[in-house]
């Protein structure tokens, strides 16, 4: 379990391709050990378990299913990935309660920096956008963020520059897609009502 709050990065430096799955090797600062081996990671919001770690570089498995939902179909050497570590009991919460379960992928329609904040612009699939609600949160590459407003193809968020400053949205563009979970609170309430038709 996460909170979408991100103080690291990493930079992936090896990708290596499996009849159904890849091996992806990230480099970072992050403080892990050989202890650590086993832990979850949320990778660009992704759940992904550390299977090897040799001189700060990680390793981990991605089945074909995560492949399919998420941005990592697309991976490149050199992308940046946020970077998070389970929490820990007793540790606050400042984002929300985040899965690493990542339900879909979004693409960006457009970026205007307004004053010192970006606004995102995002569109998802039709499912998808049945589970938005306007000031919800959403994560998006695993940061917490609110939804400012639900649009006709997708919703928009506004970004701060800490937020800017920290993250891999810095280097994302028009048409580059990011990986999306739907706030589980949502999911579950909208299900439970429509089960109840």
């Amino acid at each position: 379990m996460f909170n979408g709050i991100i103080f690291h990065q990493g930079k992936v430096a090896k990708i290596i391709k499996r009849s159904k799955g890849i091996n992806i090797f990230i480099k970072s600062n992050l403080k892990l050990n050989s202890k650590d081996i086993g832990v979850s990671i949320a990778c660009d919001g992704v759940c992904l378990t550390l299977i090897s770690l040799k001189k700060k570089l990680m390793e981990f498995y991605l089945s074909n299913e995560t492949i399919k939902r998420s941005k990592f179909h697309f991976l490149n050497i050199n992308d940046l990935i946020n970077l998070e570590l389970p929490l820990k009991y007793g540790q606050k919460i400042s984002g929300h309660i985040c899965q690493g379960h990542v339900d879909t992928t979004g693409k960006i329609i457009n970026i205007k920096k307004i004053d010192k904040s970006f606004l995102f612009d995002f569109e998802i699939n039709k499912k998808e956008r049945d589970n938005l609600i306007e000031k919800a949160s959403i994560s998006i590459n695993g940061i917490s963020l609110t939804i400012s407003k639900v649009t006709r193809t997708g919703f928009q968020i506004w970004v701060i520059p800490h937020t800017i400053k920290l993250t891999n949205l810095s280097t994302l563009k028009k048409n580059n897609l990011v990986n999306i979970e739907i706030d589980i609170l949502s999911k579950y309430v909208r299900n439970y009502f429509y089960e109840k038709k």
